[in-house]
Order: C-alpha cells, then sequence, then structure tokens
C-alpha cells in the first residue's frame, strides 16, 4: 500500500517499504504543522522511520498493532525529546 497524502495528513499503511521513504521526506518537508497516520501500518523500513525522527512531525497516531507500535513509538518519542542542534554548532 504505502503513503497516503490527504493535506496536512499522512497516512502509512499496509508494508512501507524504503521506496516510500523520499515521498513521504518530500510530504513532510512542505510548510506547516503535519499529522502522520500509522494506524494501518503493518511495517515500515527503519528508512521510513528514520525520516519520522527527523522530521518530528507535529502529531503521530501510534500503529493498531500493539507490537509494531511497541517498537516504533518509544523511538519516535524520545526522538522528538531531543533538541534541535543549532546550524553551525560544533560536535
Amino acid at each position: 500500500m504505502g503513503i497516503r497524502i490527504a493535506r496536512k495528513t499522512v497516512h502509512l499503511e499496509g508494508h512501507c517499504t524504503v521506496e516510500e521513504a523520499l515521498p513521504l521526506l518530500e510530504a513532510l518537508r512542505k510548510p506547516g504543522a503535519h499529522k502522520v497516520v500509522l494506524t494501518k501500518c503493518q511495517g515500515l523500513h527503519a528508512a521510513i522511520l528514520q525520516v519520522l525522527a527527523a522530521a518530528r512531525p507535529a502529531a503521530l497516531a501510534p500503529p493498531a498493532d500493539p507490537a509494531l507500535a511497541g517498537l516504533v513509538m518509544p523511538f519516535l518519542e524520545a526522538s522528538r525529546q531531543v533538541a534541535p542542534e543549532a546550524p553551525g554548532a560544533a560536535a
């Protein structure tokens, strides 16, 4: 299935593969707050997870599958807690 975009809401459905990472990134880079709905997501490639972590969408609806939600949501919630590094800051 993959990605379905409806205005500012991005739905990840079925098994999301690496091929959907770039369209997801492009959708989330558009101005404005975005909501990502994972309720129908059955699996996702690590690249999708990385895009979600980096983009920090305004809202995330967790996967319906408790096992997948248990793996994905703690990572995404932790990535939202990390303060973004200032441009040009020394590491």
